[in-house]
């Protein structure tokens, strides 16, 4: 039984509305209320998945930043990357999140389940400590984005706020629990500020 989706293209529009859903739904079941910054191993729970973070070794290919179990509903995040620890480890896990949402198909683990995931052998998916925006990888990394930094909160976090002013972005960041980067990256998907090629100059896009 195939447990991952087949590939297709999934407009921003609608991993947007993926996550918008999942923190409406939090937002209404008691003791999961929003509370920002957000923290990513929450959500996990609240999609009935485990996050532990453990030694995981090199393959291969390198660096394994983290991975998810499909029939074990759970993420493993490696705990020998010290970047990990903060907004990076968030966003991490945020991204394996997307993968749970957007490319395991869910039913069909939960029908595995059912009938004894012994039977059944599936390898995890895995997330590089560096980020390969092509795929799926770029569709999970675009929800966690999403996950971490909702459109609503954005709006109500920058108002009044000068965008222009690095030390404004970098407190932005903090309060919001992410990387300077991925704010950034944010802001410029969203039309708010544009950055001139090889420059440091932020110009305002609203």
């Amino acid at each position: 039984m195939q447990i991952f989706k087949p590939f297709r293209f999934i407009p921003k529009t609608t991993i947007e509305k993926e996550t918008i859903k999942i923190l409406q739904e939090m937002e209404n079941t008691p003791n999961y209320q929003l509370k920002f910054p957000i923290d990513a191993s929450r959500i996990a729970e609240f999609l009935g998945l485990d996050v532990v973070w453990d030694h995981i070794p090199n393959d291969e290919k390198g660096v394994i930043a983290a991975r998810i179990f499909p029939l074990e509903k759970l993420i493993e995040v490696n705990e020998l990357i010290p970047e990990l620890r903060g907004g990076f480890g968030e966003s991490t896990i945020a991204h394996e999140i997307g993968h749970w949402v957007l490319h395991i198909d869910q039913h069909r683990v939960n029908k595995c389940l059912s009938v004894g995931k012994i039977m059944m052998k599936v390898e995890p998916l895995l997330c590089r400590n560096e980020v390969n925006l092509n795929g799926i990888e770029w569709q999970a990394q675009y929800f966690a984005s999403c996950l971490l930094m909702p459109r609503f909160k954005l709006k109500e976090i920058c108002e009044n706020r000068n965008l222009q002013q690095w030390k404004e972005l970098y407190n932005i960041a903090e309060e919001l629990g992410v990387t300077i980067s991925n704010l950034v990256h944010r802001l410029k998907d969203l039309g708010w500020i544009e950055l001139k090629e090889n420059s440091r100059q932020i110009e305002l896009k609203k």
